[in-house]
């Protein structure tokens, strides 16, 4: 039986509450997270087995996250009113595997953790939900954040990139050091574990009865 990292089952649960999001008319761009997900899911599963068997999973985990950050990418940018910044992220998202596979196969090597470009995708993620932060406390009228899913989920990306940005960008150092890689390894299941705890409550937040007082 094969016991995999503790933040893998907050992933599943996250991916169990999406499935409610089929229901939600209001928020119809969760739609996305349940595939997604479950990509997820199968992505850590099979990375693991890997390391297990002494097999080098860095390539996957390349592309994984190249794949990852397009998804947030164009994710954000549906949340984004303003067309032509609408527009810049939707760029952003379509253009950035080129510059990733390029360093992937030509400059970092397929073999090594593509950290260049990955710092790259964390500060476009940042810097959409900066934006999407700055629309959302601009609008006109008041909004309910703890029954809104998309303050959530920008939340936890902002949160996990902001923190996993500068760890991300030394991991090929810190490969030299056993007892930095264990350390990191630890800071990386806690921002996961935190991540998708933020996205099960987006997924939840709706489901929130709603009490109304009648006047008799």
């Amino acid at each position: 039986m094969v016991s995999l990292p503790i933040f893998v089952y907050f992933v599943m649960i996250s991916f169990l509450a999406s499935l409610l999001v089929y229901k939600n008319k209001e928020h119809p761009y969760l739609k996305y997270f349940p595939p997604f997900l479950l990509a997820t899911i199968a992505a850590e599963i099979t990375g693991y087995v890997m390391s297990l068997n002494a097999h080098n999973n860095v390539l996957m985990y390349n592309f994984f996250t190249t794949a990852e950050f397009c998804f947030y990418l164009f994710f954000i940018s549906v949340l984004i009113n303003k067309v032509k910044v609408k527009r810049i992220i939707i760029i952003a998202c379509c253009l950035y595997p080129i510059p990733a596979i390029i360093n992937i196969f030509y400059f970092q090597g397929p073999k090594v953790f593509h950290t260049v470009t990955y710092s790259v995708g964390c500060l476009l993620v940042i810097i959409s939900c900066f934006y999407y932060f700055l629309e959302l406390f601009r609008l006109p009228k008041s909004v309910k954040l703890i029954q809104n899913p998309a303050f959530w989920i920008c939340s936890g990306l902002l949160f996990f990139y902001c923190c996993g940005f500068p760890l991300y960008a030394f991991i090929n150092f810190w490969r030299s050091y056993k007892w930095m890689l264990n350390s990191f390894q630890s800071i990386i299941n806690i921002l996961n574990i935190f991540l998708y705890s933020l996205f099960t409550i987006a997924f939840l937040c709706n489901r929130i009865p709603k009490y109304t007082s009648s006047s008799s």
